[in-house]
């Protein structure tokens, strides 16, 4: 005889089926997700127009640099208007991490809002 054990069974991957079935807990319910409250309604309008206010402001600067940059070319006592539009620049580029903190996740709540009202057959508000 020989020493060698017989391999061990192929792995079978776990794959939920009707409750029952191995593998499946008997009274598995997909969970549902929490209702909508107005307080999260709230936020979401709230990270909406931050998302808003911060993109008008961060138009606005570069509006003002650009301004900055023609007046510091007109004249060379001006110069200094240059660096206040390279100091705008990098107050621009360290807010668009903000930004897309404020409003990916405004839209996303904005949305989860708007579909629980068109399933509740509500109009939105």
């Amino acid at each position: 005889m020989s020493d060698q054990q017989p391999p061990p069974p192929p792995h079978r991957p776990h794959t939920p089926g009707a409750p029952g079935e191995p593998g499946v807990p008997w009274g598995f319910v997909q969970p549902r997700d929490p209702e909508i409250t107005p307080g999260y309604r709230r936020r979401a309008t709230i990270l909406t127009w931050a998302a808003i206010v911060q993109g008008a402001l961060m138009a606005v600067a570069l509006v003002v640099s650009i301004v900055f940059l023609i007046r510091a070319d007109q004249d060379t006592r001006n110069a200094a208007y240059g660096y206040l539009a390279l100091v705008l620049w990098v107050g621009i580029a360290a807010g668009v991490p903000v930004l897309l903190a404020l409003a990916i996740p405004g839209a996303r709540m904005r949305r989860r809002v708007r579909e629980q009202q068109r399933w509740a057959g509500t109009t939105p508000s």
